[in-house]
């Protein structure tokens, strides 16, 4: 388990082998949310980087008769 220490500006260093593992660079912009009492940090990709990741996906859904 990691554990970070915040700074008196409020500022945590994201551990090496978190931010290797997730391909975070510097200057790289991520999402802060919270989630059930937690905080959560959510790297965003570049546009070029998320095209095509739902290729091959499986479309054929069930829908209700009130569905079209």
């Amino acid at each position: 388990m990691n554990t970070v220490t915040v700074s008196p500006k409020f500022q945590i260093v994201i551990p090496k082998e978190i931010r290797d593992s997730l391909g975070i660079v510097s200057g790289q912009k991520i999402e802060v949310m919270t989630y059930q009492g937690r905080i959560e940090l959510i790297p965003i990709q570049p546009m070029k980087k998320i095209r095509g990741f739902l290729k091959g996906i499986n479309t054929n859904i069930s829908r209700g008769n009130d569905r079209v």
